[in-house]
Formats: structure tokens, C-alpha cells, sequence
């Protein structure tokens, strides 16, 4: 769950934040994100800023590949603090295994780009009641509309394998929007990763992303953290039924580490278990895509 009681747990000290201040140093020193219109080819990446249009307006993104060839492509859900450098830095390291990675802006409906630098920047200015206006108008049928749209762009795009399916990944509120997106696109998107995602059960919401696992067609990986297991002890077991019932293939596990463990920046990452995470994510695309 990524609510405001999540973020006033780690709410930091002076220590903790010194801390992170060290982390985001190290993450400033990698390589820099580009500015609109601007392409990097390093390490046989090609890294673009793109925008795209959509029925709700303008959306904007990162779109990361290899520099030559054609290759699966996956839509990147970012967490509450959105695009910055420590998620670039995963999207470019899923880049490098073979794929051609947008990392969307969940957000481009209020605002463009990137608004926080890292959790640090985040706690340290409100950005949750920041956010909270804009999360709102992130429903299902908003996030199939933009996801309709990411897809049919994507399609287009010189440097995707159209033969293959596409793949979505999420974190925190981007957990559920996988699901929602292998529901609005079925025919394209073949495989949805949740990390430590929140909201994937809920018993008032006729779109609860487990309620609509029969539209989709995807095989799924439900990675849940220990303290949102603590907290919703029944959610994995609703989920993993849900899936079972809809005759989709779903692995739902709890991982050693808490909401937030797979992002560098976050103050609960914890690197045995987002390696663990980041291998069973790479197994289900090879398997699905």
C-alpha cells in the first residue's frame, strides 16, 4: 500500500536522511537523464524523452532500447514520486537485457516530467499532499485509456518487436495499474509484474484489479511486501484465487523486504530481495513475452 500512514512510517531522521543524501550523491554520478528531444546511445542504449497523445491529453515519458535491432517491449508504471533518476536507472538496466522500455508519466494530466528528485526530495516537500490531487484521476478506466494509447505508440516505434507481447511493470500505486492495462489491451500486453503494489484487492471497486483478471490475458507476478502483508493478510490468497478462477497464470509470493524494498532510492530497499524480484521478473517475460 502507498498511502500517506506508508510515508509517515518513514518519515526521517536526521541520520536517515544523511543517509539517502549519500545514495542520491552516488545516483547523481550515473548517467545523466536527457533533456526533451536530446538521444544518449551509452552502453548501446538509446535513451529518448518522448510524448505522445492520448483521449486525456498530452502524455509524456522515458523510452530506453538497445541501439540496434527490434525487441519486446514493456510499459514501466513508476511509484508516487514518479519519473527521476533512480527509476531511469532500473528502466535502463531492463533496457539492457533486451528491451524496449517506456517509463510513462502516470501524472502528465496536471503536470510534465519530473517532479521529485528522489524519496529525499519527496519527504522533504510535501510531496504527498502534492500528489494527491493528481493520483485521483488514476482509476481503471483512466490508466486502459493511457495504457491503450502507450501500447499503439509503442507499436510504432522502429525499435519494437511487434511479434512479440508487450510486457507492464509497477510499483507501489503502479501495481494495480498493470492489471488495469493487460485489461484495456489484452491482445498486446501478455505479462504484468506488481511490486509491493497497493490496492490489487478491493472488495467495494467493481474494477478491482483482481476482478477483472478474466479481460486480461497475461500471466502475472504478484511480488508483495512483507509489511502489506502484515497488514492485509488475505489479499495474496483473494488474489491468487481470483487468478486461478479467471484461468490466469499468476505467481503471488511475499518477498524479504518492506513496501518500497525493489527502488534504490526508497528507505526500504533492500538489495537481497529486489535481486530476487528482478530475476522472477525477468523469468516471466521470457516465459510470457
Amino acid at each position: 500500500m502507498c498511502d500517506e500512514a506508508k510515508l509517515k512510517e518513514w518519515a526521517l531522521s536526521r541520520r536517515q536522511l544523511g543517509v539517502l543524501a549519500g545514495a542520491a550523491a552516488v545516483t547523481a554520478c550515473a548517467p545523466e537523464a536527457v533533456t526533451a528531444g536530446t538521444e544518449t546511445s551509452e552502453a548501446a542504449l538509446i535513451q529518448t524523452k518522448v510524448s505522445f497523445e492520448t483521449a486525456d491529453g498530452t502524455m509524456d515519458g522515458v523510452f530506453v532500447h538497445p541501439a540496434e535491432g527490434k525487441h519486446p517491449a514493456v510499459i514501466f508504471w513508476p511509484d508516487i514520486a514518479s519519473i527521476r533518476t533512480a527509476k531511469i536507472d532500473m528502466v535502463r538496466r531492463l533496457a539492457a537485457e533486451g528491451f524496449a522500455v517506456l517509463m510513462l508519466n502516470p501524472y502528465y494530466r496536471d503536470v510534465a516530467g519530473q517532479q521529485f528528485d528522489d524519496f529525499t526530495d519527496f519527504f522533504a516537500n510535501d510531496g504527498f499532499p502534492k500528489v494527491t490531487p493528481w493520483r485521483r484521476k488514476l482509476d481503471a478506466d483512466s490508466i486502459g485509456r493511457d495504457a491503450g494509447s502507450a501500447v499503439e505508440w509503442l507499436d510504432a516505434q522502429a525499435a519494437v518487436d511487434t511479434s512479440k507481447g508487450i510486457g507492464t511493470q509497477g510499483y507501489c500505486m503502479g501495481g494495480p495499474f498493470t492489471v488495469w492495462s493487460a485489461a484495456a489491451v489484452p491482445t498486446r500486453i501478455k505479462a504484468a509484474a506488481s511490486f509491493h503494489g497497493g490496492g490489487l484487492v478491493r472488495s467495494d471497486y467493481e474494477k478491482s484489479p483482481h476482478k477483472v483478471l478474466g479481460q486480461t490475458d497475461a500471466g502475472f507476478l504478484i511480488a508483495v511486501a512483507q509489511d502489506d502483508d502484515a497488514k492485509e493478510p488475505t489479499h495474496k490468497d483473494e488474489f491468487a484465487a481470483a487468478a486461478k478462477a479467471a484461468g490466469r497464470l499468476a505467481v503471488v509470493e511475499v518477498y524479504a523486504g518492506g513496501h518500497g524494498w525493489t527502488v534504490p532510492d526508497s528507505p526500504s530497499y533492500a538489495e537481497p530481495a529486489a535481486e530476487k524480484a528482478y530475476t522472477d521478473l525477468l523469468s516471466l517475460y521470457s516465459q510470457q513475452l
